[in-house]
């Protein structure tokens, strides 16, 4: 009998000592600094609101924390897209002036390993910039220390909420860089075969809500875009 109750105990230790070991891993950590930004490449930058209620649309299953929106939108209910999400979304520039239309694809990722850190999805952007033409975007993401030090502190928090700065580039693959796979579609990019690197610039976030106040900016290389 003592030996199933110590094996019990150390049972339960070690499940309550694994969410802690996950949290607190110091192997773990989201890169600060786009690999793009010290490349040298002519960039292009554009930003957008990952708040939904500041998107053109924005839908899921209906069953997460963060509503679909506008309020009488579609759901993804259909077990083959459950776990994916659709942002549709006004991008601006560098200077805050509206640049284009974004439509975001993102669904969570059978590669996830939250023990290694790896709380991963796999997105895609079908992006119009009426003055340049159309491009798509490739990406793998790995959400994990939004999660950790975004998400699980907002939970935590008696408030339901957590405020503060905190900046992370997301994108992880599927290049050998950890950048995303751009491919131009139409106008001044057709043809064009370049690099993305997405992040995000949080200040507030919901238990209850989801994001309050949090932008997420892509940046793009255009080494092969062609003059008009």
């Amino acid at each position: 009998m003592k030996y199933l109750l110590s094996w019990l105990a150390g049972a339960i230790v070690g499940a309550l000592m694994l969410p802690v070991a996950l949290y607190y891993n110091p192997f773990v950590a989201m890169p600060g600094v786009s690999p793009l930004a010290v490349s040298g490449q002519p960039l292009v930058d554009l930003s957008y609101s990952a708040v939904p209620v500041d998107a053109i649309a924005y839908t899921n299953n209906g069953d997460e924390r963060v509503a679909p929106y506008p309020e009488k939108i579609a759901e993804l209910w259909e077990p083959t897209i459950r776990k994916t999400t659709v942002l549709v979304t006004l991008l601006t520039n560098s200077r805050g002036s509206p640049e284009g239309i974004g439509v975001k694809f993102a669904s969570e990722s059978e590669r996830t390993n939250l023990l290694e850190g790896d709380a991963l999805i796999d997105s895609a952007w079908h992006i119009y910039l009426p003055e340049s033409g159309s491009l798509f975007v490739d990406q793998s993401e790995n959400l994990w220390s939004y999660v950790r030090y975004i998400v699980l502190p907002a939970r935590w928090n008696s408030a339901d909420s957590w405020r503060g700065t905190w900046y992370g580039v997301t994108t992880t693959g599927p290049t050998a860089l950890g950048t995303a796979r751009v491919s131009g579609s139409s106008g001044r990019f057709a043809g064009m075969s370049a690099e993305a690197v997405e992040s995000v610039n949080a200040r507030a976030y919901s238990a209850l809500k989801g994001p309050v106040s949090i932008t997420g900016s892509l940046t793009i290389a255009v080494t092969e875009l062609t003059a008009d």
